[in-house]
């Protein structure tokens, strides 16, 4: 499972739209879709935000771990 597959993952388990989940990082929906499709990835600083929303550590989000 990589980082695209973790975001997916979360972002499912929570019952969230990739809408709902743009705008509490404050980025697009487009690009959530890229950032689970693996065409892209977040930044470090959308990383800690993605962590808080999801209630993770950025390692698991990052390695899994």
């Amino acid at each position: 499972m990589d980082i695209a597959d973790r975001i997916q993952s979360l972002r499912k388990t929570k019952g969230i739209s990739q809408e709902e989940l743009a705008d509490k990082v404050g980025v697009s929906r487009q690009a959530v879709s890229k950032w689970e499709s693996g065409q892209s990835a977040p930044d470090l600083e959308k990383i800690i935000i993605l962590s808080e929303c999801f209630g993770v550590t950025t390692d698991y989000i990052l390695k899994g771990i």
